[in-house]
Formats: structure tokens, sequence, C-alpha cells
């Protein structure tokens, strides 16, 4: 499915948040997807990940997690320099900011004459694979996918200790889960931690796991898996297909 591509502005708390939207070019509504880069922002590998999910037939809208911090437009570089400025913005940022930037992006899709009501998802990678996982507190979300979601059971996230897995019997949608079982960020202690936490809490849940490092889905890193990246986005694109067809 063909897609346009547009940016559009959003304030919170007196920020000026850039939002990277892509979607279909056919006229219609479809499901909205929250989409979350890693601290690298909306780099080239970032946005053919929201290209990629949009052609599925998704109104996917990305924002800039860092605008508190980072120029508009801003794009950290994923190397040893970057990865240091990009936790250091991590860092800067208050946990409620995270927050309210997930409800000022699920607003704007709700008003989006090209999103169905009552359908919408997100979607995350590394840092925005937690931020993900929090943006299913909010009501609206139906299906969730977290791909190596760091920081989630030790509260790793932003300023102070986020309350992230004490809160996880407030999700009420769907959740997907994709691991890489080489990866030293999410060891399996941790992994352990997450799965037993949806359990208990009766969440629908999947978890993948894969022979693969961390950030495996990103294509221009030397981490990257291409076997691994597309069984986990035929896995995703399953399951948000299969989710959205069931919700009215």
């Amino acid at each position: 499915m063909q897609i346009v591509k547009r940016n559009v502005e959003l304030r919170v708390d007196d920020s000026l948040m850039r939002v990277y939207v892509a979607s279909p070019k056919p006229r219609g509504t479809y499901p909205g997807i929250v989409f979350y880069s890693d601290i690298y922002q909306l780099g080239g590998a970032m946005i053919r990940l929201v290209n990629y999910l949009a052609g599925f037939g998704y109104v996917v809208a990305a924002p800039e997690i860092f605008h508190r911090t980072e120029a508009i437009g801003h794009v950290i570089e994923p190397d040893d320099l970057g990865r240091m400025r990009g936790n250091d913005n991590a860092r800067r940022t208050a946990i409620a900011a995270y927050d309210a930037d997930t409800r000022a992006v699920i607003d704007f899709l709700k008003a989006d004459s090209a999103v169905a009501p009552g359908k919408i998802g997100t979607l995350g990678f590394c840092i925005g694979g937690h931020l993900a996982f929090r943006a299913a507190f909010e009501s609206e979300i139906k299906a969730v996918a977290c791909c190596y979601p760091t920081g989630i059971p030790s509260g790793k996230l932003g300023q102070g200790v986020a309350d992230t897995i004490t809160r996880i019997a407030e999700i009420t949608g769907e959740m997907l889960m994709v691991f890489g079982t080489l990866d030293p960020h999410i060891p399996e202690s941790d992994r352990h931690t997450l799965i037993t936490a949806m359990e208990n809490a009766g969440i629908p849940h999947q978890v993948l796991l894969y022979e693969a490092e961390h950030t495996f889905m990103r294509d221009d890193g030397y981490r990257h898996d291409s076997a691994a990246a597309t069984s986990a986005w035929s896995a995703i694109t399953a399951f948000f297909e299969n989710i959205f067809a069931t919700v009215n």
C-alpha cells in the first residue's frame, strides 16, 4: 500500500513536539499506532520502520521523544557518543513528561479523521518499548508491541524510578513482547519478571524470542539480523491485524 508522509507539531507542557506521521494513501479509515523510537530519535532507520508499518494499513505517529532537550528534527547518531547523548536525554526527562507526550499523541490520533474510532495501538523499540508498555496504561490502547523494551523491571526510564512494573494491572489491551536472547540489556531474569507479571495480571500476551542481540531490528547497525527482523515484523503485523479485526 502506498503511503503519504507529513510532520505535525504538538504542544506539550509548552514544548513543541514534532510528530512524524505516515499513513496509507488510499482514502479510508485505518487503525492508529503510537510509534516510539529508540534513544537515537527519528533517524533513517526508525523512519523506515514507521513507513514500513504504515504500508500495511496504519496511521503511524512517531513523536520525537526528547523534544524537551533536543532541537526539533535533531537525529542522534547511533554511535558511542550518540549513545551517551541519548542516555543523558533520557535521564533528564521526567517520567510524567513521557506520559504527557503519550496522551498528546493518542489525542492527536483520536482527532484524525483517517483513524478508525476505537482502534489505537502502540509499538516501540528499546526505551521506546518501555514507553509503549507505559502507553498501555491508557484505556484507548488495544494492542501493544514492545521490541526489546529496556528498564521495565528496574524502573530505569527517566528522572527517578518509573513505576511501570507495579502498574501492570492497569493494562487492558493485548501485548506482544519481542526479545533477543543475546541481549545483555534485557537479561533472562528481566524477561522472566516481565512475563510472570503479565501472567499474574491476567493480561493476554505473546512472547517472541530470537537468538539475536539488542536493536537487531535496526537495519543500519552491526547487530542487525535480517532473518530475525523479518520474522518479528511478520508477527507484529499479524498481531495488529488480528487485534484490530476484533475491535468494534
